[in-house]
């Protein structure tokens, strides 16, 4: 499955990703100590959504502006982060996650960004310039295991691939688990497109063998069975997810589901311990 994200910015599974996203970070800074954010495939950091590719899918609709339509407090800080690079009121400008993370960062924070695609790299330098962020661009997979563990005592690992190679699932899952060798209690987050369920409870099955004791899955299903050919939605897993974010689960993904599931779906968002 090819996600070129100029493509899907603002869709479903941008805003489930970035909602979840925002609450994981507040919920490690309810600790003052200083983090060290990290984005293995962060993109161009900036998607036009009156450009001519999200006009092509048009997911926009189904998505960010969704949520901009609805008044669920609980989705405010994400709209927050939508509103920060717009100057009016209704999205026409998207962060991706290396703004929205931007956002986030106290005084004592860091945030380190890589993406491989020159151009894209040239672009996230000049999204990124007001920003303390620094920039690298190397292979996604080689830098992870090279950042961590980080200097600062906690951070969190972000690795959102454009699922072009046909080895990714394999890579993340051998980097997932060199990286949980190296850094035990650090914090990781993979976004993954889902094809379909018989799909991912086989790669969810390999996952698990290598006995990560901390791993949370959780999966935005658009539609009630599996539109076969299509996307049928996207979902995290997080190692090591912080208690207040757990706790703050429940009724966030009940927000997010109801107010993106597509006519005639009622939709489902569940998170669940893998192996639980």
């Amino acid at each position: 499955m090819n996600y070129r994200h100029s493509f899907h910015a603002g869709n479903s599974a941008d805003v489930v990703k970035h909602s979840l996203l925002i609450r994981l970070v507040q919920a490690l800074q309810q600790k003052p100590g200083a983090l060290t954010l990290i984005d293995t495939h962060a993109g161009c950091g900036r998607y036009d959504l009156d450009g001519d590719d999200a006009h092509r899918t048009g997911e926009a609709m189904l998505g960010v502006w969704r949520v901009f339509d609805d008044t669920d407090p609980l989705l405010d800080d994400y709209r927050a982060a939508i509103r920060a690079v717009n100057a009016g009121p209704a999205p026409r400008i998207y962060p991706g996650s290396p703004r929205i993370l931007s956002q986030l960062l106290r005084p004592q924070d860091a945030l380190i960004l890589n993406e491989k695609h020159p151009e894209d790299v040239r672009t996230l330098r000049g999204v990124m310039r007001d920003t303390p962020a620094a920039v690298h661009q190397r292979d996604a997979y080689e830098l992870w295991l090279a950042m961590v563990p980080p200097r600062t005592a906690r951070g969190v690992v972000v690795v959102d691939p454009p699922y072009e190679q046909t080895d990714e699932r394999e890579r993340i899952t051998a980097t997932i688990a060199a990286a949980h060798r190296k850094w035990a209690h650090g914090v990781t987050v993979v976004w993954y497109p889902l094809k379909d369920r018989a799909t991912h409870a086989r790669w969810k099955e390999r996952l698990g063998r290598h006995g990560i004791p901390k791993l949370l899955t959780i999966e935005h299903w658009l539609y009630d069975d599996d539109q076969p050919g299509q996307y049928n939605g996207a979902g995290l897993f997080v190692v090591n997810p912080p208690y207040a974010f757990t706790q703050a689960l429940p009724p966030l993904l009940a927000s997010l589901r109801a107010v993106l599931a597509p006519e005639g779906h009622r939709g489902e968002l569940l998170a669940n311990w893998l192996g639980g």
